[in-house]
C-alpha cells in the first residue's frame, strides 16, 4: 500500500528529560506531596497526558512560523492566534484561523468560532507519554530499568509477545562485570543476565529506537509489579517556599512539596498522523500538508523548542526540558512495525 493511499501512520517516538518533568494533577495525595504528578490510574506509574503534550507542541508549532500574513485585510498572526483556545473576543481579534492552508489548524485542527458552525479535529493525534526507562541509582552507577509491561506499551510487534519474567523477584541485564546482585534504590535484587529476549529483541529495538548507548549499555529489566515500586519510589522530590516580596525571606507557613520525574527519564509515545487527503475544511482540500509523514514534520518543527522551552509546569524552577531523542529516527518505527500490522 502506497503512502498516498494509507488513512493514516502511527510513528513512535522517544524522548529524554533533560531536567525533572513535574505536570500536576491540581491537587495533592494524602502521605505523598503536596504538589502530585499525573499517574496511571491503574499501574499507578507517572506518565505525561496526551493532552499535555498536544497543547505544547501546538503552541512551538506556532511560534517556528513567520507571522506575516493577512487574511480578510486583518493581521493573522501563527502565534498567539493559532495557538491558543480558538474563541475570537468580542472585536473578532484573535482565536483559529481555521484555514487549510495553515500548517498550525490542520495539524492540530481547531475550535468552533462564535459566529461559526465548524470545527476541525485535527490530523495528529497524541497517544500519552509513557515512562519506558526510568534512572536508578546503583554501586555500579545509574540503571535504566524498564519491564514487560513498559515494553509493550511501545506497540511494536516485537514487544507484544512479551510475558512474565522468568523470574518476579529478579533483575535481568547484560553485564560483564562479576555482580551477582545489585541495588535499585532501597531493592538489592539478583542480577542475571540469560534471559532470552533481552539480547535479541529488548536491546536491538531500543537502540533503534534512537536510545543512547550509554543508556542501552546500562537497561535492566524487572517485573511489572516491582517496576511500579522502583519507579515511585525514585521519584525527585523538592521542597519549596513562597517569598515574601516586603522582607525578602521565605513567607511564614508556605512551605510545599512536588514531584518530578528525574532527569534522564527516558519517555515513548505515539503519534498517529492521517491523511491530509482523506479531509476538507469549509470545503476545501486541505493544502499546508500532503502526506502523513509531512504532517509529522509539522510536528517536529516542535522539538527544539520543547528541548529549550520544555513541557510541564515548574519551568522557572529548573524543570520541564525533554530532548527527543535522534527524531530523524521517528519514522523508522512505524504502522508495519505495530502490532497487528
Amino acid at each position: 500500500m502506497t503512502t498516498e493511499k494509507k488513512s493514516f501512520e502511527t510513528y513512535t517516538s522517544l524522548g529524554m528529560a533533560l531536567d525533572p518533568i513535574h505536570v500536576g494533577t491540581g491537587g495533592s495525595q494524602l502521605g505523598r506531596v503536596d504538589n502530585a504528578i499525573v499517574r496511571d490510574p491503574v499501574t499507578k506509574v507517572p506518565k505525561i497526558p496526551g493532552s499535555s503534550l498536544a497543547g505544547v507542541m501546538r503552541a512551538y508549532v506556532a511560534m517556528h512560523y513567520e507571522n506575516g500574513r493577512n487574511i480578510q485585510e486583518r493581521e493573522k498572526p501563527y502565534y498567539p492566534d493559532c495557538a491558543g483556545l480558538g474563541q475570537s473576543d468580542s472585536n473578532g481579534a484573535g482565536g483559529h484561523c481555521g484555514q487549510a492552508n495553515c500548517p498550525v489548524c490542520t495539524v492540530f485542527g481547531f475550535a468552533r468560532d462564535i459566529d461559526s458552525d465548524s470545527g476541525f479535529a485535527g490530523l495528529a493525534a497524541f497517544s500519552d507519554m509513557h515512562v519506558l526507562l526510568f534512572p536508578v541509582a546503583s554501586q555500579l552507577g545509574p540503571q535504566w530499568i524498564t519491564c514487560p509491561m513498559a515494553l509493550r506499551q511501545t506497540g511494536i510487534k516485537a514487544f507484544s509477545g512479551l510475558g512474565e519474567l522468568p523470574e518476579q523477584e529478579v533483575l535481568y541485564r547484560k553485564t560483564e562485570e562479576a555482580v551477582q546482585h545489585l541495588n535499585l534504590g532501597w531493592l538489592f535484587l539478583p542480577v542475571k543476565p540469560d534471559w532470552e529476549h533481552l539480547n535479541d529483541i529488548i536491546i536491538q529495538k531500543i537502540d533503534k529506537l534512537g536510545a543512547p548507548n550509554y543508556i542501552v549499555s546500562r537497561l535492566g529489566v524487572v517485573s511489572d509489579k516491582l517496576f511500579a515500586h522502583i519507579v515511585n519510589n525514585n521519584l525527585e522530590v523538592r521542597t519549596s517556599v513562597a517569598i515574601d516580596p516586603a522582607t525578602g525571606a521565605a513567607e511564614d507557613k508556605a512551605l510545599f512539596t512536588y514531584e518530578a520525574l528525574p532527569r534522564g527519564t527516558v519517555l515513548v509515545w505515539e503519534i498517529t498522523c492521517r491523511n491530509p487527503k482523506h479531509f476538507k475544511i469549509n470545503g476545501q482540500q486541505v493544502t499546508a500538508v500532503d502526506f502523513p509523514d509531512k504532517v509529522r514534520d509539522v510536528v517536529a518543527e516542535a522539538y527544539p523548542y520543547l528541548e529549550h522551552l520544555g513541557i510541564g509546569g515548574m519551568g522557572s524552577r529548573g524543570m520541564g526540558r525533554l530532548r527527543v531523542l535522534n527524531p530523524e529516527r521517528s519514522g523508522e518505527i512505524n504502522t508495519s512495525e505495530r502490532e497487528g500490522s
